[in-house]
């Protein structure tokens, strides 16, 4: 007990240090510094960084709850986040280039200079907050659960709960982007040894090797390796809600807001490519907690309600010495604070630009108005947690389907000109609405299909017909490079550096083609 405690005690002043020492790499004091890392990080710190946002406590608490549960629709975790890496191939470098070109640092930025309405750019960010709130939540009490098992329930619940806000807020706060992706270099080397370690562990000693575990599986719980799994159709996890939430999830991946972060951290748009090629592979490790899930029914059977989640850690506290319990729950406690602190970082970045800078006399304030939204969120989160759990753990129910309906104003209004802002806030405002009523009167999924799939396609419905025939407002007399999204495939065109570029090359006075052609050899 007492190594467990020196262990997790020791990586959490590491985590803050680590955070620290980032800020010493930061080359300015600005808002862009802090909340996108300068847009200077390369292949590796974006690798982590975006890995360490998809990793979270869920992979160690509900994949294997879920595994343990239900078996086979847990993959729905893998299918999507794989598929939506692959959309953020051609996503990701679009989204990089409209906000290098036009200065933009967050999501609500965006929908502001898209519809040239910075009224909009706040109502997004209000909406996201609701949306990014609960996962904050979620992640203090992931932590907190894991700290409170690994140390063989010394540390409490209360205290668990205050160490996620303070180590998660105290790099943050200071470090911001940069301090998330050098803390999570930490926490992705752990992840891999520990999960590399159990995968090997658990099944020979507890079942002789993966032969004898896979052969009891298969005889004795068949139900959990098929769709539905385990419960059958009544549980609604079905082929249909498989497909259309592993659809709808992987659309809304990479318009998330920390997924954006992520996305305009980088260094340049062939980072995000080879990002996108290379994130799928950190998804094979989401096997390990669902395999150890299963493995659990048969070592710890009868684990009901919330104990399911930690099917996981009950197989680590009963067969591995405190110090390596210690090493397991601080991957698990790392992979709880990565997030969070993307997550508060986001939300303070969207508040200090889109939001309060709306008040002239907090205009010259943002990086400061940011940093302290993010104590502000994170505090909520914290006094929620103790306060009234439920709450939001429940408003969690319709967070990716919420965030979902913001696809046809901001995504698709960046690829087509004709999307007006009426058709883009009536879609919204349905797509919101219709999605609340179905989750909230317990219809969801529906039809066997997940609810948010149905509310995104009536939105989009909504958004193309009201732009197409409806109101269009006063004429936008901007370029359509101006406005869309149209650099996919090359750098964003900075004015003079590009065009010294191309004299340099000897493309001057090429036009588009020498632009294209000056950007990709200097990659």
């Amino acid at each position: 007990m007492s190594a467990a405690l020196w262990i997790v005690g020791g990586f959490l002043v590491l985590t803050v240090l680590l955070g620290l020492l980032a800020v010493r790499r930061q080359e300015s004091g600005g808002l862009a510094e802090w909340s996108v890392g300068g847009r200077s990080l390369g292949p590796v710190f974006i690798w982590v960084l975006m890995a360490g946002e998809g990793y979270t406590s869920f992979s160690y608490l509900g994949a294997a709850g879920w595994g343990y549960n239900y078996g086979a629709p847990v993959l729905y975790v893998v299918a999507y986040m794989s598929c939506g890496y692959a959309l953020g191939y051609v996503v990701g470098p679009m989204l990089w280039g409209y906000a290098r070109k036009h200065g933009l640092v967050s999501l609500s930025d965006m929908a502001a200079h898209r519809y040239r309405r910075p009224w909009l750019g706040a109502a997004v960010a209000v909406l996201a907050t609701v949306f990014l709130l609960p996962y904050i939540q979620l992640q203090i009490t992931g932590m907190g659960v894991v700290l409170s098992t690994v140390s063989y329930g010394r540390i409490g619940l209360d205290l668990a709960y205050f160490l996620a806000f303070a180590v998660t807020t105290g790099f943050v706060v200071v470090s911001g982007l940069r301090g998330s992706a050098w803390v999570s270099v930490l926490k992705d080397a752990l992840v891999i040894l520990t999960l590399g370690f159990l995968a090997v562990y658990v099944p020979l000693h507890y079942f002789d090797g993966y032969g004898e575990f896979l052969g009891r599986l298969a005889d004795e719980k068949a139900e959990w390796l098929a769709l539905p799994g385990h419960g059958g159709e009544r549980s609604g996890y079905g082929v249909g809600w498989f497909a259309s939430t592993t659809l709808l999830n992987s659309l809304t991946v990479v318009i998330f807001p920390t997924t954006v972060a992520g996305y305009l951290g980088a260094r340049d748009a062939d980072t995000l490519r080879r990002n996108a090629v290379w994130l799928p592979a950190y998804n094979v490790l989401l096997f390990v907690p669902m395999l150890l899930g299963m493995a659990a029914l048969f070592v710890v059977p009868g684990l009901t309600g919330a104990g399911s989640n930690l099917a996981l850690f009950e197989l680590v506290t009963d067969s591995l010495p405190p110090w390596a319990v210690g090493l397991v729950g601080v991957a698990a406690a790392l992979s709880s604070i990565v997030p969070m602190g993307v997550f508060m970082l986001v939300i303070g970045t969207m508040w200090g630009r889109s939001v309060l800078s709306l008040l002239p006399r907090f205009r010259n304030r943002e990086k400061g108005l940011s940093q302290l939204v993010v104590v502000v969120a994170g505090g909520l989160a914290l006094l929620m947690t103790y306060t009234a759990p439920n709450t939001l753990v429940r408003l969690s129910l319709i967070s990716y389907e919420g965030m979902a309906q913001l696809l046809p104003l901001l995504l698709l209004g960046l690829v087509w000109r004709r999307m007006s802002l009426y058709g883009g806030v009536c879609g919204l405002a349905v797509g919101v609405a219709l999605v609340c009523c179905l989750v909230f009167t317990g219809n969801d999924p529906v039809w066997g299909v997940n609810a948010g799939l149905l509310a995104l396609l009536v939105n989009l419905a909504v958004a193309v017909l009201v732009s197409l025939y409806g109101p269009t407002g006063p004429a936008d007399p901007r370029d359509d490079a101006d406005v869309l999204a149209r650099e996919e495939f090359t750098d964003a065109r900075l004015p003079g550096i590009d065009d010294r570029d191309r004299d340099r090359d000897g493309d001057g006075g090429g036009g588009g083609g020498g632009e294209r052609a000056g950007s990709v050899r200097r990659r």
